[in-house]
């Protein structure tokens, strides 16, 4: 199964890019799936390398790392990350900068499109 993930809300503040990248990730793991995961609007946050969070609280950094290392694509809206100032230097190691017609190529690529 092909599952694209499209993110829209800031890494913290609430649980929705948590659990998304939670389901990415046991969807990734699974043999025979494969997950792309796009960041757009406030979600272009989560791909910030070097996040720094208190003891014990979740790192949307180190789990979107599990869901590439379980095989998935993650993309970053450049157009986010202009409006954000984030620079390509400043993503997190195996996301890139990417595009709507990416998006769209990814949409058209999916079994199924989940939105958070």
């Amino acid at each position: 199964m092909k599952t694209l993930f499209i993110l829209n809300d800031a890494p913290y503040g609430s649980e929705r890019t948590y659990n998304s990248l939670r389901l990415a990730g046991a969807i990734a793991k699974q043999e025979g799936n494969e997950v792309h995961l796009f960041m757009i609007g406030d979600a272009a946050s989560a791909a910030h390398r070097n996040q720094k969070v208190p003891q014990g609280f979740y790192n949307v950094e180190v789990m979107t790392g599990i869901l590439i290392r379980h095989g998935g694509k993650v993309g970053v809206c450049g157009t986010c990350m202009d409006a954000r100032g984030l620079a390509d230097s400043e993503l997190a190691e195996g996301t890139h900068r990417s595009t709507l017609a990416e998006l769209a190529e990814w949409t058209a690529w999916a079994d199924k499109v989940l939105v958070f």
